[in-house]
């Protein structure tokens, strides 16, 4: 995932529905987190 990263071209700018949709592939909202689920199998847990 972070090698696909480092070889995007520009720094994201604004939102992007299609990169979205090919990189993530679910997000669990709990009461005091996130949960972002890449399509890679990487988790990533975003605090308050």
């Amino acid at each position: 995932m972070s090698t696909f990263l480092k070889k995007q071209s520009t720094a994201l700018t604004e939102y992007d529905e299609q990169l979205i949709r090919r990189l993530i592939e679910n997000v669990i909202i709990y009461e005091d987190k996130f949960t972002v689920e890449f399509k890679s199998g990487l988790t990533v847990d975003v605090e308050e």
